[in-house]
């Protein structure tokens, strides 16, 4: 009997954590964010398309090598855009801010609709999907703005100053054909990294 109340008293500890365990594990990782004006979207998000940033829209472009405007006016002097370059380059970036400012500020408000239609439980199968339809084409015309930005950029530059700007942006690898490194035979280095 003694045994059995041992067990049972080292067991209790075991059992009561998995109890609490099982209760917290049905909490969700979006708590906390019911307090949000638009629950779909952060403060950072309505900010970011308010400003008509990235909202990382672009990332297809990017990541891919080719430049965004606004990342090239910024590194101007360290790419060397000359005046013509940088004239087309804040052209188009003045465009496509203001296309997606637009476009933002349109998915914010319909954003703001399908939540209402939630919070009111007004929302009816049909409301939904034109709802959803209306967001979905706001979300591809912003992304669309800012896409077709990084393919006219691209046209502007010439392939160093793409080299340049993707170093810059740390997406380019080093080049092992630029320097061999100290304590190698640089005839060796250059054949093995097909630099010749």
């Amino acid at each position: 009997m003694i045994r059995v109340l041992l067990i049972l008293a080292l067991l209790t500890p075991v059992f009561a954590a998995e109890a609490n365990e099982g209760a917290s594990s049905h909490h969700s990782k979006y708590a906390g964010q019911q307090g949000r004006e638009i629950k779909s979207l952060s403060a950072e998000d309505i900010a970011e398309l308010r400003r008509g940033g990235g909202w990382g829209l672009a990332k297809a472009a990017e990541l891919n090598g080719v430049p965004g405007p606004i990342h090239l006016l910024e590194m101007k002097d360290k790419i060397d855009l000359d005046e013509t370059q940088h004239s087309a380059i804040n052209a188009i970036y003045q465009r496509m801010k203001s296309r997606a400012i637009l476009h933002g500020e349109r998915l914010i408000d319909l954003e703001r609709h399908l939540e209402s239609g939630f919070r009111n439980r007004s929302i009816t199968d049909a409301l939904l999907r034109d709802s959803l339809s209306a967001i979905a084409d706001t979300k591809k015309e912003l992304r669309y703005v800012h896409l077709a930005a990084h393919i006219e950029t691209l046209k502007i530059l010439t392939e160093k100053q793409v080299k340049t700007y993707n170093a810059l942006r740390g997406y380019s690898k080093a080049d092992p054909c630029a320097s061999v490194p100290k304590g190698h035979n640089a005839e060796m280095w250059r054949r093995h990294n097909n630099c010749d």
